[in-house]
Parts: C-alpha cells; structure tokens; sequence
C-alpha cells in the first residue's frame, strides 16, 4: 500500500516516517524537502489520520496545488479535505469563519498593496501633509512594520519613544496616518495582508475557546520553508501546535533572504530550543546542480557564522566549472550575455526557457533586454505588473469586490464614476461628509440616504441612485449565479466592456484582450472547483492572496529575467548571475552588520543553486550611475569561491576598444584577455582575427578531423546550407555529435 514510500531516499524516508513529536528537517538546495512533505501527509493518511485534522502551510497557491494533486494521486479524493495553503489564504478562511467574534462580517474584503497604499496616499492628502515628507509607500512600510511587531495605532500614540522617533525624522504625523488607516479599513471591512496574521492571533489570544477549537482540528501541522517566517506567523504555529505538538517544519537557514519582509532567521535557528524534545533531519544529498556547482555554494556559504551545519553533497557529474567575466561598462556585460546565450543556443540546441539572467535589483534589467532584443532572443522579465494589477481588471473586480461588500471604500471610489456618469470630485466629497456625520459608508449613503439630501440636486440624485439599482440587481444574482456569470452581468451592465471594445486604440485593444482573459481565467477557476466554491468572494480571495510565482508560467519558450529574490524556488540549466561588484551586489544598504552581510551571501547561495549545469558570473569596471559612469570594484563574494571550482581565466570583454596584441576573440565572439600563466594541458587555441579563418572555407569537407575550443577533437559527419546558414554536423570524440553554426563555432581543421 506504500509503495510510493520507494522513491524516497534512505534520509527521506526516515524524515517521512516520523510521524509525532515536533521534529525539524534542514533541507540543502535541491534535496527534494517538497516530496518530502508530500510523501510525510500522504503517509499519514494512510495511516489512519484524518485530513481534516492535518494542516500543511506553503509560501506560494502554486506550491501547494502541486502538493495537494500529488497527495491525491497517491491516496485518492480524500485528501481534497486537508487544510492546505500559504499562511495568508488558510488563516482567510479561519477569519472568515470566525469574523464575527472580532467585528467583521464573512465577506470582509482583502485589500492588496495597491489598495492598502491608496487609501495611505488619500490620507495624506486628506490631511494636507507634504507628500515628499509623507512618502506613501514608505509611510504604508512602516504601518506594515508596526503590525507585524503588534504595535497598535493607539499603542503607537501611547508610545513616547516612537512619537519622539517619527519628530527627529520630520514626520510627526505618522501616528494620524496609522490610526486614521486602520480606522477606514475596519469601516470598509477590509482587512490588508498584515491583518490576516494579525487578525488570527488577536482572535486566538483572545477566544481561548477558539484556540482550543483549532488545537483539536490541527492536530498534525507541516509548516514549509520555515526559514522564512516572520514573528506573528511564528506566535500563530507556536499557538496551535501546543497542545498536540505534532509539528513538523521544513527549511533551510542557508536560503533565509526574506528579513526585508520580516523574515526572522531565528525561528528556524531556535527550533529545537522552542521545541527541546524535537528531533532533527537533514536532508543533504543535491538532485538538481553539478558537484562543481553543489562544492562552490557550500565554499560560500561556509563562510557565514550563523548557520546551521549541514553538508551538502551530490552524485551527479562534476559539470564545467563556473565562468567569471570581467566587463568594461553595464552595456557590454548586456552583450556578452546575450552572445553567450545566442552561442550556447546554436551548440548546445539549447531552448530560451534553459536560461536564467539573475540580478539584485530590478533596474538591472535594461541592458539585459536591450541585448537580447538585437539578437532576437525572446525573454520575459519577472516582476513585472501582475496581470491583476492592470488597470482594466482592477475596474472589473472592484465592480465585484462591491457586490459583495458595500462597504469598500476603495472600490466604491474607484468604480462610482468609471466609465464616467457625471459625478465629479466635488459630489464625492459631499457624500463623504454626510457619510461620516450618518456613520455609514458611502455607498450606503447613497442607497439610504441620498434622497432626502440638500446638498444634492436632483439630476445628480437620480445618477447616483441608477448606480444603485444597477449593483443591487446584480447583487440578486449572486446566490444563484457562479463568477463567471456574474463577471459577464458586471461588464454588461456597467458599460465596462463596450467602453474598451469601442477604443480601437493599442491601449484599448489590449485592455479588451486582457478582459478576455480574465473571463477565461474565471472559466477556468469555475470548471475546476466543486459548485460551493465558485462564487464571487472564493475567486476574489483567490485572487487577492496570489503570490507572485503564481501568477508566474515557465510555459512560454523565452530566457527568463529576474531578481535573486523571485528566483528562490525555481531551477534552470544555465544561469547567468550578473552585476556582481561591491555595493551593488552585495549591496551597500546591507553592509552595515554581520547579520545584513550574511543575508547578502545567503542571496548569492540561493542564486547559485538554481543552476543545474553552467552558472556565468559577470562584473563591470565601470557601471552608469544617473547618467554618469562611476567605477566599480569586484565583489567579495567572487573571491569567496574556492579555486577549484572556477575556470583558469578571467574572460574580460572589450567589444567596443581597439584589439591589444595579447586579446583574442573568444567563442562567443567578445574578446578575453589571455591569462599570464601556462594554459591548461587542453587548452586549444583559437585563430586570431588577423589569421586567415577556415569557417567557410570550401575545403572543409565531410570526414575533416576538426578541433573545437569545448568540444575537442572532432569528425565532420554532414555540411549543410550556405553562407551565414552553413552548418556541421560533428562526431566529437567525447561530447558525442553536435550541429554547428560555422560561423559561431570557431573550428580549426586539423587534417
């Protein structure tokens, strides 16, 4: 009945089988700690436990359907019961469930960062505060801060060294920002991000009968990638695996890179402190990189005080040893890839999606995408705007967020006049002050108390109760009637769609498009849900708590661009790690403790083992900085890396200066410098550019014996195609046969 437990190793098996008892499992990069916690659920339901009572928490919906198909392939429907999602969307479901004991109704809204930083920049304004002093992004940090640490706004007021704080830094204000916030979320039964942890720790410090309600329910608990808890989701599993203790959380300290979002290392450090009767497991053994790869991480991370020990380790081939190119400016390190890409792509028939560009800050992207464009090689950059964030569905959804909550105030304020019904700005701001002197929200106003308004006139009246009649005849649908009908009504009705279906504009055709798109994605969301869980609210929620590898699809066959940080998770066979010079990366905000240090090498850890076979690290001498060239020095991290696992030479491009008598072109078609010392004993040397090159030459034939620079020695087997399309087909001796473009291959015939 367990035959699955066979494709575990002998340290995940053993990690599998314990089953009570809190316990810890410090999984390397690529050891398998997913199919791990797949396997652990799976076997305890075939032990015998309830999936109701098991609850699995994931940092991403896209991890966790994964786990959960998975789960069900191995032990049928039945585990379509477990309580199983990120932190956020399960402790959702338990406040919604709960929401009345801490004043909310089941239909509160959850508002994302965009809403949250909003109603903090409407606030401001509203206060008429300088809005450079009062940045609102920077404002709204802070108030995300003061959650996570549960400061309170009115323990905030009450707080002397925090106000003093908020007056050195020229913002005194902050505490009426904060209040004011919390005040006109709680009125539009909104909670943001930060309240959803917040929230369940108030209702389970509070309700005590609620605590034990859920200590019953959860009494197996697996927590992933603990390493990157903050303090409120630590209190929370603290709280509810106390009575049972059967908790089991999986991570890694090495890849802990999340402090900036409130990440405490510490959790995962101090594991067996919390828990003194735990057990520990490691699970070392790489399935994803190269030993070169795997030997080269662990030479970094080594050098990090605070860690946990583990070695990790892998059977898989010694691979090439990581490449280190030194480049003159940010444009030529753009160029180099892009080549390198182009290269590897034409020898190696190698696909776009094979390759990775990773960066530590998203405005290193340009010169990335500049290259890659002149050589045609489709990309994607990560991070981007979320398909969610685009103007045009944020419309449709704040159509239905207020269908099911009339008491948003940013969707009413978004929606009211869009597409545009002749209520202006100075009508708003009536509504509002009569809404606040009634202590109702402004769309019940409106639907109660509009008509018997002096400070309305009559064809302003009659607008705003049309907008009414029209949410209130959709809102009888929504009981009978699924999202995706209900989306439709929404589109039709409001005058939505024939507003962007009319623009024959770019803009406008691409905003029909994307509302197309969202009618798809919500056809889809309809078909593979059971009927109870296709209503408006379960997809808003659904949307709302997207992560951002979620929205993310490696489907598309195109080199994918990002930051470190997006790419913890993900894996790719060549990766080029980029921009790696000192204050940059690691970057000069982080460099003023060991702790901040540390975060940065882990950074770099995690960049390296995404790789599976080649990794490319790249650093500029001279990098643009507003418009002006600032000089740029290596980063520490480079010399960090033992030897061993590096090439003989420094690749330094100079595509733009004059040859020196000592440069030769590289396979790439960029320049290096050769090294000093005595090459390699399989070092082939490559024709300089004054030599005369054989690349088209008509006498090499079928049968030539040919040297390549990687490849080695080789027999040409087949010639195809003419000019700048010739290609070989070549027999190497150790590399087996590869299809070559002659003008990038660089071949030297021998005989």
């Amino acid at each position: 009945m367990n035959e699955f437990l066979n494709n575990l190793n002998s340290s995940q098996l053993e990690a599998t089988l314990q089953t009570d008892g809190p316990m810890i499992v410090i999984a390397g990069a690529g050891s398998g700690k997913t199919r791990v916690l797949t396997y652990k659920i799976a076997y305890l339901m075939t032990q015998g436990v309830d999936p109701f009572n098991i609850l699995s928490l994931t940092f991403t919906n896209k991890a966790a359907k994964e786990m959960k198909e998975r789960i069900i392939s191995i032990v049928g429907d039945e585990a379509k019961n477990l309580w199983m999602g990120t932190f956020h969307s399960v402790f959702a479901r338990i406040l919604r469930i709960e929401a009345h004991k801490i004043g909310y109704t089941s239909n509160f809204t959850i508002y994302d960062s965009d809403d949250s930083q909003k109603l903090v920049s409407r606030i401001i304004k509203e206060l008429n505060l300088d809005k450079e002093q009062y940045k609102y992004k920077i404002i709204f940090s802070r108030i995300s801060s003061m959650k996570n640490n549960f400061i309170s706004a009115q323990n905030y007021i009450n707080d002397d060294e925090l106000l003093l704080s908020d007056k050195i830094s020229n913002r005194p204000k902050f505490h009426e920002i904060y209040k004011q916030y919390v005040e006109r979320c709680f009125k539009a039964g909104a909670m943001d991000f930060d309240d959803l942890l917040l929230k369940t720790n108030e209702l389970l410090n509070s309700y005590p009968e609620t605590l034990s309600k859920y200590q019953n329910i959860f009494k197996y608990i697996l927590v992933d990638e603990y390493q990157d808890t903050n303090h409120s989701q630590y209190l929370i599993i603290r709280s509810l695996s106390d009575k049972f203790q059967n908790i089991c959380v999986v991570g890694d300290d090495a890849q802990s890179i999340y402090s900036f979002r409130g990440a405490n290392i510490n959790n995962i450090l101090n594991f067996q402190k919390d828990f003194p009767d735990s057990k520990l497991f490691r699970l070392e053994q790489n399935y994803r990189s190269t030993k070169n790869i795997v030997n080269a991480a662990n030479s970094i991370i080594e050098n990090n005080q605070k860690r946990l020990k583990k070695n990790v380790w892998t059977n898989n081939e010694s691979g090439e040893k990581i490449s280190v190119n030194k480049l003159l400016t940010d444009g030529e390190e753009g160029r180099f890839v892009a080549s390198s890409i182009f290269e590897n792509k034409m020898q190696q028939q190698m696909q776009n999606r094979d390759f990775a560009i990773l960066y530590r800050t998203n405005a290193q992207s340009r010169s990335f995408e500049d290259a890659l464009r002149k050589k045609n090689i489709p990309y994607r950059v990560y991070g981007g705007l979320s398909f969610y964030q685009r103007k045009e569905i944020k419309d449709v959804l704040a159509y239905l967020r207020l269908l099911i909550n009339n008491d948003d105030e940013q969707a009413f304020k978004r929606i009211i006049n869009f597409p545009a019904r002749g209520i202006g700005l100075t009508t708003l701001n009536k509504i509002s002050v009569e809404a606040k002197k009634n202590s109702v929200s402004d769309y019940n106003f409106i639907k109660n108390y509009s008509k018997s308004s002096s400070l309305l006139n009559n064809s302003t009246k009659n607008k705003l109760l049309d907008f009414i009649v029209m949410i209130e005849s959709i809102k009888t649908k929504l009981e009978s009637h699924d999202v995706f009908d209900i989306t439709k009504e929404v589109l039709k009705q409001s005058g939505l769609y024939n507003l962007y279906k009319n623009d024959e504009s770019i803009e406008g055709i691409n905003r029909i498009q994307n509302i197309e798109e969202l009618l798809n994605g919500i056809k889809d969301f309809v078909e593979n849900n059971d009927k109870s869980q296709v209503s408006v609210s379960t997809f808003l929620q659904d949307v709302a708590l997207a992560t951002d590898q979620d929205s993310e699809s490696n489907d598309d066959n195109k080199v994918s661009l990002m930051t470190i940080h997006l790419a913890k998770g993900l894996e790719f066979p060549y990766v080029y790690i980029v921009g790696l010079e000192e204050n940059l990366f690691p970057s000069a905000m982080n460099l003023n403790s060991r702790s901040e240090l540390e975060e940065e090498r882990r950074l770099f850890y995690v960049a390296l083992t995404r790789a599976e076979k080649k990794i490319n690290l790249s650093y500029v001498l001279s990098r643009y900085r507003w418009g002006k060239p600032v000089d740029s020095e290596k980063s520490r991290f480079i010399d960090e890396i033992k030897d061993e696992f590096l090439e003989n030479s420094i690749i330094q491009n100079s595509i733009s200066r004059n040859f020196s008598k000592n440069e030769e072109f590289n396979q790439v078609g960029v320049r290096y410098k050769r090294p000093e010392k005595k090459p390699p004993s399989n070092f082939v040397k490559i024709k300089s550019s004054n030599e005369k090159s054989n690349l088209f030459d008509s006498k090499l034939v079928i049968g030539n014996i040919v040297i390549h620079e990687r490849f080695g020695k080789g027999k040409v087997v087949s010639i195809e195609g003419s000019g700048g399309d010739r290609k070989a087909e070549i027999k190497f001796e150790k590399n087996g046969t590869k299809k070559l473009l002659l003008r990038f291959s660089k071949l030297r015939i021998i005989s």
